[in-house]
């Protein structure tokens, strides 16, 4: 049996039945989900709380996927995402890299698949916090002369 998978998620989706079920099928693997159904849902919870990970819809009425990508992107550069969609294209995927994107994801999702890409996901997001505490203390190191 594989270690249970720890992580801090925020699922982001207009379909509230895809949304409760995905979320349930995350939960049971051991993963804290958080939830909203619109764009600026998810925009305003990043603003209160940091996530290992944010998988976020494409296709949603108000902000799409990718506007709110650019939204979270430029209020934590270094958030970690996974574009989902039903009816992704390649131009539509390639994009979403370009803005931040970590991976993207086709609809119906995969749960393994989806689990690793959120393994995935959270090791980038540690090796990011480590590297950022070492410059930190370099810095604070350096400042102080000792």
């Amino acid at each position: 049996m594989e270690e249970e998978l720890k992580a801090k998620v925020l699922l982001v989706d207009d379909e509230t039945d895809f949304l409760t079920t995905l979320a349930e099928r995350l939960e049971a693997r051991g993963l804290k989900v958080n939830t909203a159904s619109s764009g600026e849902d998810a925009v305003a919870k990043v603003d209160d709380q940091s996530f290992d990970l944010i998988i976020l819809d494409l296709a949603m009425p108000g902000i799409d996927g990718l506007e709110t990508l650019k939204q979270i992107k430029a209020k934590q550069p270094d958030a970690e995402i996974i574009m989902l969609s039903g009816q992704g294209s390649i131009k539509t995927s390639i994009e979403a890299m370009k803005l931040g994107a970590e991976d993207f994801i086709e609809k119906p999702v995969n749960i393994s698949e989806l689990m690793e890409k959120i393994r995935e996901a959270k090791n980038n997001r540690m090796l990011v916090l480590q590297s950022k505490s070492v410059k930190e203390i370099e810095k604070i190191l350096h400042t102080k002369g000792w």
